[in-house]
């Protein structure tokens, strides 16, 4: 699925899109024909690189900048979709941008991953599939630049006072800020003292370049903001090439700008950030450094998520300190967690379409992201049987009606719905798993699997209860076997022949109880870890509570299984329905064929807390 053809198929120039807000900005604005004279040189540059290009052919230019200072999670999953959907849904191209300005917080393994990460959700970007990321750094000579005009134009100054000062001095929302001593101070002196900055001359934190905007405005963003610190810091692109580095206020707009983006798509928090990212492009345009018309930055409700958190910070915590077995743990809400857990591409992009884009916050039920992954693999995913709690089952008469030692095959639709994927096969002998709760000695009212021969009120001998064995034969349980502990240890029932599935005689006996079995002759032992939600509390860090407090102590439950022999060959991510458990996917770490390690991924409905 690509965001860059400018084309779309039929099918999805016939679909109907749920409307949001910024399906409405993007339609007037196309109707308007409000970005229709943007040109496109090929690149990102600067106005004049641009002039020198044709009419950009992209009817939209969106973008997603993550920071390469972690792993994506959800939330970036809810963004990546977005704005490469809207890409693609309105002949645009979406960017993927590195917005690397703080070099002590990020590394290539996080710059691999977020790459990884947007291609797994089925996205590529720039225009062409073989296309590199853009990335901040890449801007850093045009953004020096830009704040060389700044400071000519009056616009921007060098600021000498300490951190507290300066601080102090910018007021507060019922207090105007005061003027730094600095600020009155020749454009001369400003840029010789910027320049030295950029030399190498001052330590870090000795000053700082600021915009000069206005110190009395209501929005404390527009107090002069700082748009450059010195940090000497080895950046993971540029190495030692630059001791100061831009703000990402600063630098952000500028990026947008110089990769024509029209819709410039962010989360709330940002939305007192637009005056100033306004006035910055204002600036830059009067200067002749960036073309017009200039991006619009549009802001919506970021994804809250009940029972997960997704602070950066905490997330760190969670991996550092032990509490999950790394950033792809599948318990944690990052993309390559849930990837490993068993969530698809698809999954992950139906939950976005479904919760929708607003401008107000609200909470969306972990439940809302589990049923899009239902629906996902209950398309796709080959069925199979497994006993996750084995008790052994003895079919008495087994060698009386098939023979000592012979096997019975059975077979299966590998997905119901999909017949042209035929059939898998197992066999049936005289020793079969079952699963623990398919038993019981003394049967609640309403329970219709295994339960034994017992004596009514007259004496008379009422006999056990008869089931089929799924795919296979009708069975009567007879009896039963105990530890000295008194726990069951076998349970005993005899073959009501010419009962197989699929015969003419199945339906001769009719039963209330169907039940899952894996023969003890050909099924495979594999390791099944249960994964459950990481957290116990609905919001674990709402209101300043202690997260780890809440961290759900049954969250892993790892269990020997017994599985149907076509899940000998499963490969690494593979994804398959466990028949009356759930879906549950090969561990893309730690199965190898032949010997699977599976994940429950999601169960057939939500039991959380039941």
């Amino acid at each position: 699925m690509s965001s860059t053809d400018n084309k779309s198929s039929p099918a999805a120039e016939n679909a109907v899109k749920p409307s949001n807000f910024l399906r409405q900005i993007i339609e007037h604005d196309l109707a308007a024909g409000t970005y229709a004279s943007r040109r496109w040189a090929g690149s990102p540059g600067d106005a004049t690189h641009q002039a020198a290009g044709q009419l950009d052919v992209a009817k939209i230019r969106t973008r997603f900048p993550p920071e390469p200072n972690g792993y994506l999670h959800i939330g970036h999953a809810k963004s990546i979709c977005l704005n490469f959907g809207l890409a693609r849904d309105y002949g645009g191209v979406c960017h993927l941008r590195f917005d690397d300005t703080n070099p002590e917080k990020e590394e290539m393994e996080y710059v691999n991953t977020i790459i990884d990460s947007v291609k797994w959700l089925g996205f590529d970007w720039n225009g062409s599939p073989d296309a590199k990321p853009y990335q901040a750094s890449d801007y850093f000579d045009f953004m020096y630049r830009a704040a060389e005009y700044l400071i000519t134009s009056g616009n921007a100054y060098v600021d000498e006072q300490s951190a507290d000062n300066m601080r102090a001095n910018r007021g507060d929302f019922g207090k105007p800020g005061v003027d730094s001593p600095f600020r009155a101070l020749s454009a001369e002196h400003h840029l010789k003292r910027f320049q030295e900055m950029a030399g190498g001359l001052h330590s870090d934190g000795a000053m700082v370049l600021r915009a000069k905007i206005d110190m009395a405005a209501p929005n404390i963003n527009l107090r002069d903001p700082a748009i450059y610190r010195i940090r000497r810091a080895t950046h993971h692109h540029t190495g030692d090439t630059w001791c100061i580095y831009p703000m990402y206020t600063f630098a952000h707009p500028i990026e947008d700008a110089l990769e024509q983006i029209t819709h410039s798509i962010c989360t709330l928090e940002f939305e007192d950030q637009r005056p100033f990212y306004d006035w910055l492009l204002a600036r830059l345009i009067e200067g002749g450094l960036l073309s017009a018309p200039p991006p619009h930055q549009y802001e919506f409700a970021r994804l809250n998520l009940t029972y997960v958190v997704t602070s950066k910070r905490k997330l760190r915590q969670l991996v550092d300190d032990k509490f999950v077995t790394g950033w792809d743990d599948p318990r944690l809400p990052t993309i390559v967690g849930l990837r490993r857990r068993g969530y698809t591409p698809e999954a992950l992009q139906l939950f976005a379409e479904r919760i929708g884009v607003t401008k107000s916050d609200s909470w969306i039920d972990y439940s809302t992201l589990e049923g899009c992954l239902r629906e996902s693999l209950d398309a796709s995913a080959p069925r199979a049987m497994a006993v996750l709690d084995p008790i052994k089952l003895v079919l008495t008469n087994w060698d009386e009606l098939f023979g000592a030692g012979n096997l019975d095959l059975c077979s299966a639709p590998i997905h119901p719905h999909h017949p042209e994927l035929g059939n898998r096969s197992f066999k049936l002998g005289k020793e079969v798993w079952i699963e623990r709760t398919d038993f019981e000695e003394t049967p609640p009212k309403g329970f219709f699997r295994l339960f034994p021969p017992k004596a009514s009120a007259d004496g008379t001998v009422i006999a056990g209860n008869k089931v089929r064995l799924k795919y296979g034969h009708v069975i009567e349980c007879t009896g039963f076997t105990k530890d000295a502990a008194g726990n069951v240890t076998e349970v005993h029932a005899t073959v009501i022949s010419d009962t197989k599935s699929g015969t003419p005689g199945s339906a001769s006996v009719k039963v209330k109880g169907v039940i899952t079995w894996v023969a003890v002759a050909d099924s495979l032992s594999a390791e099944v870890r249960l994964y459950d939600r990481l957290f116990t509390d609905e919001h674990p860090d709402a209101g300043g509570k202690d997260f780890l407090a809440t961290l759900n102590p049954n969250s892993l439950k790892t269990i020997q299984a017994y599985v149907e022999p076509s899940l000998l060959s499963a490969q690494p991510d593979d994804k398959f329905q466990f028949e009356r458990h759930g879906y549950f996917c090969a561990d893309r770490v730690d199965s190898v064929v032949g010997k699977p390690v599976f994940n429950l991924a999601v169960g057939l409905k939500d039991s959380f807390g039941k």
